[in-house]
C-alpha cells in the first residue's frame, strides 16, 4: 500500500510503501518519519499545513487519527493545520496525482514482489525528479479508536474553522512540554 507525502513548492515526492493495513496510525506516522528526515532542510518551520482527502482512516472525527495528530504537533512543537479535500475533489489534492504516475511506471507490469513494486517507484519520475521510496514494515492494527471521553480532550485541542468545519482544523502544539 502506497502513502505519498508531496512538498509542492519543490514538487518532492516521498512514497512509503506499507505491508499493513494503512489504518489511522500508519498514516500518521509516516508524518514524522518525513519530517525527522527533512526537517533538517526547514529549520524554522514551526507550521505544516496538510492537504490531504478525508477518507476513512484520517478524517478530522476519526479518534485515533486527531489523537495521534495532536500528539503530533506536541511532540514536534509543530502548529498542524488539516486541510481536507470534500468528496470527488480529489483531483485538487497533488498527491492523487502521483498515483496516476506510479500506475504509468508500472506500466502493466506483474508486481509478483515487494521489490518489483519499490523498483517501479524509485525510478518513475514526478515533475523531473525521482521520488524518495522507503519501505515501512511495522504492522498496524485496525480498529483503534478512543473513549468518547478521551476524544472529548482531544476536541478541547481542535480549532475547527466555523465556516470550513471538518474540511479545515488547527491544532496548535500543547504550551507544556509532552
Amino acid at each position: 500500500m502506497p502513502v505519498g507525502i508531496v512538498v509542492p513548492k519543490y514538487d518532492e515526492l516521498t512514497i512509503y510503501f506499507v505491508e499493513s493495513k494503512a489504518t489511522a496510525d500508519c498514516l500518521v506516522d509516516m508524518v514524522p518519519a518525513w519530517w525527522d528526515e527533512y526537517r533538517g532542510r526547514y529549520p524554522s518551520t514551526r507550521r505544516l499545513l496538510i492537504q490531504q482527502d478525508n477518507g476513512p482512516e484520517n478524517n478530522t472525527h476519526r479518534s485515533q487519527y486527531m489523537h495521534r495528530m495532536v500528539q503530533l504537533a506536541d511532540d514536534n512543537e509543530l502548529d498542524v493545520r488539516l486541510a481536507c479535500f470534500p468528496p470527488y475533489h480529489s483531483k485538487y489534492n497533488p498527491i492523487e496525482r502521483c498515483w496516476g504516475v506510479l500506475e504509468n511506471a508500472w506500466n502493466g507490469d506483474l508486481l509478483d514482489s515487494v521489490q518489483a513494486a519499490l523498483g517501479h517507484a524509485a525510478h518513475m519520475t514526478w515533475k523531473g525528479l525521482e521520488p524518495v521510496v522507503h519501505l515501512v514494515r511495522s504492522q498496524y492494527d485496525a480498529g483503534v479508536k478512543l473513549a468518547k471521553s478521551a476524544m472529548r480532550q482531544v476536541e478541547a485541542r481542535l480549532a475547527r474553522d466555523p465556516v470550513l468545519g471538518k474540511w479545515f482544523v488547527h491544532i496548535a502544539p500543547s504550551t507544556t512540554p509532552p
